[in-house]
């Protein structure tokens, strides 16, 4: 069973597919105002479990130029929404075969970069990497509702597979 915390990485990732449900390959592109549209959104969030759990835990490069499409302070785009999904779903796969070695123990690790240790512990990066996802499923699903859509989500989902339990 995988650690707790990683277990809710993956219901926030279950929560934003969910967001997601029905989104049009039209809706998708829509940008609003200083808001990146969908298809950058899920492209974002892949580049950053790239990034963290793909790179950085386990030294591989795939999709390497997720981060300068989607990543942090790129600038505005519309990519296409399959290349997007095909992003996620590799780096997702490829990110979980580092999250389910994760232990208590190695929480508190830090990665290197350089010979030197990261500031944040592999414990910090995975609460950031869940929040993140937090974060932009409410921005997606914000942008969903400026788009008129209806019966979407309106609380968050079971969490019969994210049960808190103790360690």
């Amino acid at each position: 069973m995988a650690h707790i915390m990683v277990e809710q990485l993956r219901f926030a990732r279950s929560e934003f597919l969910r967001c997601l449900d029905g989104l049009s390959l039209q809706d998708a592109y829509v940008r609003h105002d200083q808001m990146n549209c969908i298809s950058w959104i899920i492209g974002h969030l892949a580049a950053h479990e790239n990034q963290v759990f793909v790179f950085l835990a386990q030294g591989k490069v795939i999709q390497p130029d997720l981060r300068k499409t989607c990543g942090y302070g790129s600038p505005p785009s519309t990519p296409k929404l399959d290349e997007m999904w095909a992003a996620w779903r590799e780096v997702t796969a490829s990110a979980d075969i580092f999250l389910d070695s994760l232990t208590t123990e190695r929480l508190s690790e830090h990665f290197q970069w350089k010979g030197e240790p990261l500031e944040e512990s592999i414990g910090t990066m995975l609460y950031r990497a869940t929040y993140h996802i937090w974060f932009h499923l409410g921005e997606a699903h914000a942008i969903r509702q400026m788009l008129g859509h209806r019966n979407l989500p309106d609380f968050v989902g079971k969490l019969t597979d994210a049960r808190y339990r103790p360690e």
